[in-house]
C-alpha cells in the first residue's frame, strides 16, 4: 500500500469513527431527551391521582355528548398545597388536554417547570399575567407548549380542521369559585410579533381579537357571544412560518353556582 492509499484509509477510517461516535452521542442525547419527557408525563400522572377525581357517570378521557358536563373533582386544596400558583384545570375529554393551569408572573418561569417546581421540557400551562386570576375578566390566556409527542398543548393544533373541532366543540375548566364550559367559537394561526403589536393579550383589545380571528378562523362553530360574555384563550406554537402560533378562542359558560 503506497502512501496516498494509506493517507486514504485512515482519513476513511476517522470518518468511520467519527460517524459512530456521532450517531452514538445522538442516541445518547435522544434517550435522555424521552427520559426527561417521559418524567414529566408521569409527574402529570402522578398528580392527577392526588387531586383529581372522576365522578360517577363517566370515565376519564371519555367522550360526552355535546353540553353535558363532564363528572370531575379538582381538590384545589391539595393541589394548592402542592403549587400555591394553581389557578385553574383544563379538561377536553377525549384528548390528552387534562392539567392544572397555573397563574405566571412572567412569560418563561412555567415554561420549564412543571407544578412541582421541577424543571422539564415539557413546562406548565399557564395563565398570562395580564389576566385576574380568578377568570372573572373579559379575557383569559392560556399558555401551553406545543410538544410533538401531543402533550400539553400539542393536540390543540388539531382545530385547523373541521372535523377536529367537531368531535370536541367544549372544553371545561375548573376554578376554586366555580366551573365552566368553554363553548369553541374560533380558532386561527398568528405570527407572534402581530399578537404583540396589535396587544391582544389586554382586555381592552378584545373586540379587535374577536374580529382578527372571525375572519381567520380554521372551523365553523354555531356559539354565540354577547357583550357580557367573557373568553377564553388558549396560544402554542404553530410551524406555518417563523414564530407562528395557534389560538383557539372559547366563551366562558358559568355552571349552577358559579361566578
Amino acid at each position: 500500500m503506497n502512501k496516498r492509499q494509506k493517507i486514504i484509509t485512515t482519513a476513511v477510517w476517522f470518518l468511520l469513527i467519527g460517524s459512530i461516535c456521532v450517531i452514538i452521542f445522538s442516541g445518547y442525547k435522544l434517550k435522555k431527551s424521552l427520559q426527561v419527557y417521559e418524567a414529566g408525563n408521569q409527574s402529570y400522572e402522578n398528580l392527577k391521582e392526588q387531586v383529581r377525581r372522576q365522578e360517577s357517570g363517566g370515565e376519564s378521557g371519555g367522550e360526552l355528548s355535546s353540553g353535558s358536563v363532564p363528572p370531575v373533582f379538582i381538590d384545589f386544596e391539595e393541589l394548592k398545597e402542592i403549587n400555591s400558583d394553581a389557578a385553574a384545570w383544563l379538561y377536553c375529554p377525549g384528548t390528552v388536554i387534562d392539567y392544572p393551569v397555573m397563574r405566571a408572573y412572567d412569560y418563561d418561569w412555567y415554561l420549564h417547570h412543571l407544578p412541582d417546581g421541577s424543571y422539564n421540557a415539557n413546562g406548565t400551562l399557564f395563565l398570562d399575567s395580564n389576566c385576574p386570576e380568578d377568570f372573572l375578566g373579559g379575557l383569559s390566556i392560556i399558555y401551553g407548549h406545543h410538544m410533538k409527542s401531543g402533550r400539553m398543548f400539542g393536540s390543540l393544533t388539531g382545530y385547523k380542521k373541521q372535523d377536529y373541532f367537531d368531535e370536541h366543540p367544549y372544553m371545561y375548566l375548573y376554578t376554586e369559585k366555580g366551573n365552566y364550559r368553554i363553548e369553541l367559537k374560533y380558532g386561527c394561526v398568528i405570527s407572534a410579533g402581530e399578537w404583540r403589536d396589535r396587544a391582544f393579550m389586554y382586555e381592552v383589545n378584545l373586540e379587535s381579537l374577536l374580529a382578527y380571528a372571525s375572519t381567520k378562523t380554521t372551523f365553523e362553530s354555531a356559539a354565540e357571544y354577547g357583550d357580557d360574555d367573557r373568553f377564553l384563550v388558549l396560544s402554542t406554537c404553530s410551524y406555518e412560518f417563523d414564530d407562528a402560533r395557534y389560538i383557539v378562542i372559547g366563551v366562558l359558560r358559568p355552571e349552577s353556582g358559579s361566578q
